[in-house]
C-alpha cells in the first residue's frame, strides 16, 4: 500500500501563496487518483481538488481559480499550489490516493496551514 507524506506547509499572511508537496512511497501512484482534503478546527473534511491517473483536475468552488494541483508520476509526487491565501483557509491538509477501481483512500498525516490576517 502507498504511504503519503505532505510538506509545506507554514505560517503566511493573506494574499500570500504556499506550496504543498505530497512524497509517496512504498507503492508507484501512476495508477492512483490523488486528492488534496483540508479539515479546519471545527468543521468537517473538505474535498478541495483531485487529479486523475492521466492528469486531468477537479476542484473545488471554494479553491477554483486559486489553487492547483499537480503531480509528477516519476518523482511520485502531488502538489497543491496555493494562491492567494484567506484566513479561512486555515487547516490541516491531507493529501489523499485512491487506487483506481478501489474504494480504498491511503492518507498522510497532514499539514497546518494557518493564514493570518
Amino acid at each position: 500500500q502507498v504511504q503519503l507524506v505532505e510538506s509545506g506547509g507554514g505560517l503566511v499572511q493573506a494574499g500570500e501563496s504556499l506550496r504543498l508537496s505530497c512524497a509517496a512511497s512504498k507503492s508507484s501512484i501512476t495508477t492512483y487518483v490523488m486528492a488534496w482534503y483540508r479539515r479546519a478546527s471545527g468543521k468537517e473534511r473538505e474535498l478541495l481538488a483531485s487529479i486523475s491517473s492521466g492528469g486531468r483536475p477537479n476542484y473545488a468552488d471554494s479553491v477554483m481559480g486559486r489553487f492547483t494541483i499537480s503531480r509528477d508520476n516519476a518523482k511520485n509526487m502531488v502538489y497543491l499550489q496555493m494562491n492567494s491565501l484567506k484566513y479561512e483557509d486555515t487547516a490541516v491538509y491531507y493529501c489523499s490516493g485512491r487506487r483506481v477501481g478501489t474504494q480504498q483512500n491511503y492518507w498522510g498525516q497532514g499539514t497546518q496551514v494557518t493564514v493570518s490576517s
